[in-house]
């Protein structure tokens, strides 16, 4: 099968192609997985955080990618929850211990055990894929292929993040960044809180008109001032910088929630900037969202159907996996990006 390999880490400022397309054999499924021909992924920007180092995979090579849609093409003896042709997806949980005290009380995404599909797994960059089949999830006939895959990180995690910041309908709701878990998240939003105002604050105009299209109150840079502060803001940018300004946007006893699983450096900010009576006094907090649950992908998939949400998509052929990541770093973005691998 073709597939890309991730083999190390690489600055995608000197090296345009940090992956390499190989063939390897494929897989073959043991008894509780399922071997899947892959349709498409999704491209995330923590490939880009695998790449350059910030999260580095557990074993090289690896095949990255972990916003997977296919079909069930094989399936090992114990395997029985899907049919051969169903179509399924995979997320970022490849698996989980499902024995410690995190993964018994729902909080899986927290196992110290957590393999993360693409980094500690081989992902889906590749025409095939095995995972065990309690880690696939079906996916709704009303959802493309391509609309489906964002659905299951993106969508997925910016679901988490909607849910940590605690907010009640009618009040106001924030974004930092606007890419593929921003859209979505804005898109949720306006179906769970209908009388929520939501701001966005955004690098460039197109994605700012982006927001506003899809039904954000406001829109604007985050060195510019709101016409009113947020309840709770979620940060999806890759940077410190947004994180600290967006902290003088909140209401008192409100929440940041930060959806991101590394920042990068370099921006000339950091959390020690912060100036604690200007950004986070009255009672203010700061909340991470740490990987997903299998229940967060169930639960937004079938809430994405009701909504409905479609993801606004920019696809690639599964030649341009280096392109695409290129256009990722170099901020081409305008919802999520997906690879078509066949």
């Amino acid at each position: 099968m073709k597939a890309y390999i991730l083999d190390g880490i690489y600055d995608l400022k000197l090296h345009e192609h940090p992956l390499k397309q190989v063939e390897l054999p494929i897989p073959i499924p043991k008894e509780d997985e399922i071997l899947i021909k892959v349709s498409c992924c999704g491209i995330c920007h923590t490939e880009l955080d695998e790449i350059e180092g910030r999260t580095p995979p557990s074993v090289y090579p690896v095949i990255p990618g972990h916003q997977v849609i296919g079909t069930v093409i094989k399936m090992g003896e114990k395997a029985n929850r899907f049919k051969i042709e169903e179509r399924v997806g995979v997320a970022w949980i490849f698996s989980c211990c499902g024995k410690c005290e995190y993964c018994k009380n729902g909080l899986e995404n927290l196992c110290l055990d957590f393999i993360a599909t693409g980094r500690d797994a081989n992902g889906g960059y590749a025409e095939y894929m095995v995972i065990k089949e309690a880690f696939a999830y079906k996916i709704p006939d009303s959802f493309s292929d391509i609309e489906a895959a964002p659905l299951l990180c993106a969508g997925a995690i910016g679901f988490r993040s909607l849910r940590l910041t605690g907010i009640k309908d009618g009040q106001t709701i924030g974004l930092t960044g606007f890419g593929a878990s921003g859209h979505l998240v804005l898109k949720t939003a306006k179906y769970l809180f209908p009388n929520s105002n939501i701001i966005v604050f955004a690098r460039n105009l197109e994605e700012r008109e982006f927001a506003l299209s899809l039904g954000a109150s406001w829109a604007g840079c985050i060195s510019d001032s709101p016409p009113f502060n947020a309840h709770a803001i979620i940060d999806t940018t890759p940077i410190w910088n947004s994180l600290v300004k967006s902290l003088l946007y909140i209401e008192p006893g409100g929440r940041l929630v930060i959806n991101a699983i590394r920042k990068e450096a370099g921006d000339k900010a950091s959390l020690l900037d912060i100036d604690y009576p200007k950004h986070l006094w009255m009672e203010k907090e700061i909340k991470s969202v740490a990987n997903i649950t299998r229940e967060d992908v169930k639960e937004f998939l079938t809430l994405a159907k009701v909504i409905p949400i479609k993801s606004d998509v920019e696809i690639y052929p599964f030649e341009e996996a280096n392109k695409a990541l290129l256009d990722l770093k170099n901020k081409h973005i305008r919802g999520a990006k997906v690879l078509l691998v066949q």
